[in-house]
């Protein structure tokens, strides 16, 4: 399957460091769903907006994904809470399991989301 040509999400302005995540949405083996994208040290990441223990959209109030101290995503339902530099599950009922990373990338001022076969853009051009 040929690659998806990179999707521009926004500015990289808009994504102040360890603030509110740009949200957006998904289709993940076909299924529609969202995702964000936020700045953690310095680095942009993204994350399917699901939770590994179950599958729930996680953000407390729209693009509000990390907990009080600013350290972890934390699941707004369950409590689990993730590293935001892995997605890797650090508490709570996620075990093993981790957030699922979307590709992103930054360059001249823009952050992109580079579709996988796995999760392409719910809408078409």
């Amino acid at each position: 399957m040929p690659e998806s040509p990179a999707i521009l999400l926004c500015p990289s302005s808009e994504l102040e460091e360890r603030g509110r995540a740009h949200t957006f949405d998904v289709l993940q083996w076909r299924e529609p769903t969202t995702a964000f994208a936020m700045r953690f040290e310095g680095k942009v990441v993204a994350y399917l907006n699901r939770c590994a223990h179950v599958p729930t959209e996680m953000d407390w109030q729209d693009g509000q994904f990390l907990d009080a101290d600013k350290e972890f995503v934390i699941c707004s339902i369950h409590g689990a809470m993730y590293d935001p530099r892995s997605g890797r599950c650090v508490s709570g009922r996620c075990g093993r399991m981790g957030l699922t990373a979307i590709n992103v990338s930054e360059r001249e001022g823009q952050v992109y989301w580079h579709p996988t076969a796995d999760t392409q853009p719910a809408f078409e051009d």
